[in-house]
Parts: structure tokens; sequence; C-alpha cells
């Protein structure tokens, strides 16, 4: 099972659009994920647990698994691509 975080600035607004799209799309794929949504600060805390972090924050660090920007969740824009690189990471 992979561990994905879901970082927004606040952890509540954001974060909640991405973590539901990012269930379905488990869902539909039939992959087992654990989904931890938070704030974008508290990334850290988890680096040596996560498989993934998709986040509409910006990002100033390094980390040791992947990072997908998610602000196409938020603008509409290159939003099937987005969500191919999340299911991507997934099906790794």
């Amino acid at each position: 099972m992979k561990q994905v975080l879901v970082a927004c600035g606040a952890g509540i607004a954001t974060s909640t659009v991405v973590n539901n799209a990012i269930e379905e799309m488990a869902k539909e794929n039939n992959i087992k994920v654990n989904l931890v949504q938070i704030k974008i600060t508290e990334v850290g805390a988890y680096e040596d647990t996560a498989d993934l972090l998709v986040t509409t924050a910006m990002t100033q660090k390094e980390y040791p698994f992947p990072v997908i920007n998610a602000r196409a969740f938020l603008t509409g824009i290159g939003m099937e691509d987005t969500k191919k690189q999340i299911l991507d990471e997934l099906q790794k």
C-alpha cells in the first residue's frame, strides 16, 4: 500500500479536492492507498514513510519521493496530465 501525502497551505480546502480525486482514481484502478491530508509545512514528518507528495502549494525542498504539483485541480488546466502523472506513480 502506498502512502500518499496530499498537502496544501492549510491542509483543509484544496487538499480535500485533490484527496477526493486521488481516492476515486485509486478505487477505479484497484490501487490501495493510504491518503494523508496535511499542511505543506508538515511534509517533513513523513519523509521516511511517504511514497508520493501531491500538493497545491509551492515546495522549496527536495524530498526522497516524487512530488506532483496539483494546481491543475484548482484551475482545471492540465487536469488530465496531472491525473495521469499521479496514476503512473501509484501504479509503480
